[in-house]
């Protein structure tokens, strides 16, 4: 593309511009970005941080796999059930919308959130835990947490290992994104150590796994309405929209003008309720039970084959490493990397010539 004239500034120039005079004082400017690990030239078009979400969208590998990786239910039979892409797209959803609200970078709000998750494991959280677990036996020194390894996938594993060269403020938001089991006061705080970009994510992701995670359990029937604490109800709402909708214009009403997030204190005490009754009822409890337990035993039997065997890592992985830490961590990245289908066909392959195991 070329310009008319030396003077006449280039689209991304507009849009820079555009930022600088809309966005409020404590949104991040792309023209003010920290950059990238290696050195690009600026596109004529985008802004950093829509080159960040493009770059996301069009070459990686592992976000397109998410459509094959668990949300909650494993190997479901119920088709409209949500997957860590859908999840994905929601979080990116919700996180623009509070951004738009609050004028903040949409752009780097919606790259960070499509980025967040690139990093899971097959089978949910079960499979995130597993992993955990059986990499530590082999490098003690090690562990695997979904969000950091989202930033190695972006910054090591993509692209033929040179990575998507992404900007350091769209690797910082999603190394941020998750606080896990912690209470929401934990996804509101602390004001200045990430970018409010980062923040506005992470507590979309939150809004989103409650509401939809809810949402597949009542229509899977795992779980009945009258099954969840009469205050999440009288709070947040009957419906999924409603609930969705509480969540989002508290962060919203609370926030504005803002340089930090907040939310009413009756509506973080319903989402920290329905959070613990989630982890009790459903992500640690019975229902999940059966298939997290195969779920284990897939990812420790699979981790541990490659790791004995030479000849199944030479032929899925690559050349055998002659360090156990350096060949823990090329099975690590190898293991996350697969979708659930392709995860239990190697399982099927290596240890159950007969037939699928089943959930």
């Amino acid at each position: 593309m070329t310009r008319e004239s030396d003077d006449r500034p280039t689209i991304r120039e507009r849009l820079e511009q555009l930022e600088r005079e809309q966005l409020c004082p404590h949104a991040t400017l792309s023209a003010e970005s920290r950059g990238r690990a290696r050195a690009a030239e600026p596109d004529p078009v985008r802004t950093c941080f829509q080159r960040d979400r493009d770059r996301i969208i069009h070459l990686c590998r592992a976000f397109r796999r998410l459509a094959h990786k668990t949300q909650v239910f494993i190997a479901p039979r119920e088709d409209h059930l949500r997957t860590r892409l859908s999840h994905t797209l929601e979080v990116s959803q919700i996180g623009r919308t509070i951004a738009k609200a609050l004028r903040l970078n949409e752009d780097l709000t919606e790259a960070i959130a499509l980025g967040h998750d690139v990093g899971h494991t097959p089978f949910g959280h079960a499979g995130e835990w597993a992993l955990d677990e059986v990499y530590r036996r082999f490098d003690p020194e090690a562990g695997f947490f979904h969000a950091e390894h989202s930033v190695r996938v972006l910054t090591v594993l993509e692209h033929d290992g040179r990575g998507l060269n992404l900007t350091a403020e769209t690797l910082e938001g999603i190394a941020a994104h998750s606080k896990g089991a912690q209470d929401t006061d934990a996804s509101l705080a602390p004001a200045g150590e990430f970018s409010l970009e980062a923040m506005v994510v992470r507590l979309a992701d939150r809004i989103a796994y409650l509401n939809h995670d809810l949402d597949d359990c009542l229509r899977s029937g795992v779980l009945r309405l009258e099954d969840v604490p009469r205050e999440c109800i009288e709070v947040l709402g009957e419906r999924h929209s409603d609930r969705v909708g509480t969540m989002v214009e508290d962060v919203i009403a609370c926030s504005d003008g803002r340089p930090e997030l907040a939310m009413s204190e009756r509506v973080t005490h319903a989402m920290d309720e329905l959070k613990d009754f989630l982890f009790r009822r459903v992500y640690l409890g019975p229902p999940m039970l059966p298939a997290r337990e195969q779920v284990f035993g897939i990812i420790e039997r699979l981790f541990e084959h490659y790791m004995e065997h030479d000849k199944a890592y030479a032929r899925d992985i690559g050349p055998v490493p002659g360090f156990t830490q350096m060949r823990a961590r090329a099975v690590c990245d190898y293991v996350a990397g697969m979708t659930d289908r392709f995860a239990r066909d190697r399982y099927v392959e290596y240890f159950l010539p007969s037939g699928y195991p089943q959930f």
